[in-house]
């Protein structure tokens, strides 16, 4: 349903920026959602995130198009006309009618929010930070299948030491927990709000609805979750910094493998991240591999380092922040050896977050025998995508559908995306299939371009036309992806072929 300006009737101010069309793009759809009297009427809203999404765009003469499923009403094979011509004709325009009637209060509150997430956007990184929490955030969740703010929650509150403040347009002076470039530990005890911390910052690259408690939650656009993947395909992936030998005599500079382990699956993902342009990893513990992250000095000294192929993060971090601008934040409450690379030490207590860096120094002061097992960390080589290899066109293949957040059917391919938890909802997986897919169509898969080359191309085309460059492919429900999430998905098909740009 395409409604003109003169007819969609919105206000100009709502639609006078990108940001502005796409939040008031998000708003209209949940409006036409909630306005639906029928369940044979769908359309997607989305979530908590604000997305561009196919579902509902909002042009920058304020004309509106709906994009919508509709389930007609029928007795077998035959549609029955009457009900057919209520859906269509009467609840279909009304939802649309209610949608379009938005308050000029409510609109308003949609507009200046994502006005103000944008100037703190560009706040934070004018400053410095790679990421910003505001105080009186809500950053737990109601459950691991409601993404709404737990009602009673603790507000977040910054240590004092590592507090900042910025001037938004509409909120006025904002207070929060700031966190600069390099290492930045959180620790505490279990249950203390470690994790749900660190969600919050993976989650703060996408923009939130009002309400959503982290509101004003933001990291860098770059910012990429890591963990190991037990059984992940990994295909030319140069991951000699972390694995510097195989017993097999394997060339890990070229490491390929149908079932990954944990660390090794975990070193592919670091240094596809990285290829892909991440310059913030973001790392819990608890879904990271032991032995790559850390061998402390008892078990370096049961199996010498010439007998132990893997060199572990605690001893590349460093170098990855000092030498490359790789920031890196980390849940870590099992390893104390990570003190003495930190450049800030957040414990979490209750989920009330204080600096104990200091305290952390004045131990890390302290040695425990255990050495420093690299000298540095070296960025990988760039490789280059058959593009053959990729489409899901290749020999008569036509198939790109999602299965919520857990997998992309990619031509003959079954992607397992379970990992990338990044990936928002079933539509931005859909999105990352027919990205990849427009990649190849359009030539930024070219058999000459870097993964990092094609990714930039990628990048620049949805951003100036997006959905219109999606839709060529296939007209389904879809969100816009990051380059990151693109890549990991990438990278994760079975079938992909790979080379060295160099070569």
């Amino acid at each position: 349903m395409r409604f003109e300006s003169e007819a969609a009737d919105l206000v100009p101010e709502w639609h006078a920026s990108p940001v502005r069309r796409r939040a008031l793009a998000v708003l209209l759809a949940k409006r036409f959602k909630n306005a639906c009297a029928t369940r044979d009427l769908r359309i997607d809203a989305g979530g908590q995130e604000i997305l561009r999404r196919s579902s509902c765009e909002v042009g920058e003469d304020g004309s509106v198009v709906f994009r919508l499923g509709a389930q007609l009403p029928g007795h077998g094979r035959r549609i029955a006309g009457r009900q057919a011509a209520r859906l269509l004709c009467e609840a279909l325009p009304d939802a649309a009618d209610a949608a379009l009637a938005v308050g000029e209060e409510e609109a308003e509150r949609w507009v200046r929010h994502a006005d103000d997430v944008a100037a703190l956007r560009e706040a934070v990184a004018a400053a410095g930070l790679v990421a910003f929490v505001a105080d009186g955030s809500m950053l737990a969740r109601r459950s691991g299948v409601d993404d709404r703010p737990l009602e009673s929650g603790v507000p977040f509150a910054s240590p004092e030491s590592m507090a900042v403040e910025f001037t938004l347009p509409h909120a006025g002076t904002v207070r929060g927990m700031g966190i600069g470039p390099g290492i930045t530990l959180i620790v505490g005890g279990g249950f203390h709000g470690k994790s749900t911390l660190l969600r919050a910052l993976e989650s703060g690259v996408w923009d939130h609805v009002p309400g959503d408690g982290r509101d004003l939650v933001v990291a860098d656009p770059s910012a990429v979750k890591i963990r190991a993947e037990d059984g992940r395909a990994v295909t030319g992936v140069d991951v000699h910094a972390f694995v510097d030998h195989l017993p097999s005599g394997e060339d890990t500079r070229r490491f390929t493998t149908a079932n990954a382990s944990g660390s090794t699956s975990q070193a592919a993902s670091v240094v596809e991240a990285l290829e892909a342009g991440s310059r913030v990893l973001l790392i819990d513990e608890d879904t990271a591999a032991t032995n790559l992250m850390i061998r402390d000095a008892r078990m370096q000294e049961l199996v010498a380092k010439d007998r132990e192929p893997l060199t572990p993060l605690v001893d590349l971090v460093r170098s990855m922040a000092d030498d490359h601008g790789v920031a890196t934040i980390l849940v870590m409450g099992g390893s104390g050896d990570y003190m003495d690379v930190a450049d800030r030490v957040v414990l979490m207590d209750a989920y009330r977050p204080e600096d104990v860096t200091a305290r952390a120094r004045a131990l890390a002061a302290e040695p425990t025998g255990r050495k420093v097992e690299a000298e540095g960390f070296r960025m990988p080589r760039a490789r280059v995508v058959d593009p053959r290899s990729v489409s899901s066109e290749a020999r008569g293949r036509q198939k790109i559908r999602a299965d919520g957040t857990d997998g992309l059917r990619f031509g003959e391919s079954e992607v397992d995306v379970r990992s990338v938890e990044q990936i928002t909802d079933h539509s931005m997986t859909s999105g990352i299939g027919l990205a990849i897919e427009a990649a190849v169509r359009r030539g930024w898969i070219d058999g000459e371009a870097t993964i990092a080359q094609f990714l930039g191309r990628m990048e620049a085309e949805l951003e100036s036309g997006g959905e219109a460059e999606l839709l060529r492919i296939r007209d389904v429900d879809f969100a816009l992806p990051r380059r990151y999430e693109v890549a990991a998905t990438l990278n994760r098909i079975r079938e992909l072929r790979v080379r060295r740009a160099e070569e």
